[in-house]
């Protein structure tokens, strides 16, 4: 193989994405670069696009452009009194396409016991701020079912125990160690219909 340094290093952040490794990257970078014109000109466009004007919102940990502001928070039209919490914005398209859940979302941006991931880091304050601000009647923890996941749907019901808000966990349907963006529209439905009840002052 040829040595050039830019196309090694182009090799090696391909290689970096979900699910791609060295011999992925390489097969996308050879059809990038005999494709040119119609692939890496206009993505490198793209990429700066994005790069500049989407960003992450503080509030809700969902993404947010720049010059329009984030839709998933400033979107009124409707008045909801669920808010879904999510680990990730994977995790709430997968949710969202699947038209199971009807409410707002809440992106934490991991989970506690992610490497280098601390509980500071993730948006959890701003979750009961949302809460006591909007009058959710219900906070569903759709967390994943791992040990992290678990962990961080635990920490997040007892920061909400002084709000009068309801807290429900993805119950039968998710199997253990599983991950909600990998999971199919029939076991999402199941895990939503059957959530439990966290609430320990519950009737």
């Amino acid at each position: 193989m040829q040595n050039i340094n830019e196309i090694e290093e182009l090799i090696k952040l391909i290689s970096k994405l979900p699910g791609l490794g060295p011999k992925s990257a390489k097969r996308i970078v050879l059809k990038l670069i005999n494709n040119r014109d119609e692939l890496v000109k206009p993505m490198a466009s793209t990429l700066a696009q994005v790069y500049k004007n989407v960003t992450r919102c503080n509030s809700c940990g969902s993404l947010k452009s720049n010059l329009n502001g984030c839709v998933n928070c400033e979107s009124l039209k409707e008045k909801y009194t669920k808010i879904c919490v999510v680990e990730d914005i994977a995790d709430q398209w997968s949710i969202e396409n699947s038209n199971i859940f009807q409410g707002y979302f809440h992106i934490l941006g991991g989970t506690i016991s992610s490497i280098g991931q601390r509980k500071e880091d993730l948006l959890i304050n701003s979750l009961v701020e949302r809460v006591n601000r909007e009058g959710i009647e219900e906070v569903i923890l759709a967390t994943s079912a791992t040990v992290e996941g678990q962990t961080t749907a635990y920490y997040i019901q007892d920061s909400l125990k002084n709000t009068n808000a309801k807290v429900t966990k993805l119950a039968q349907g998710l199997p253990v160690g599983g991950e909600i963006e990998n999971l199919d529209d029939g076991t999402l439905f199941s895990a939503f219909k059957n959530r439990a009840n966290l609430n320990s002052n519950s009737d």
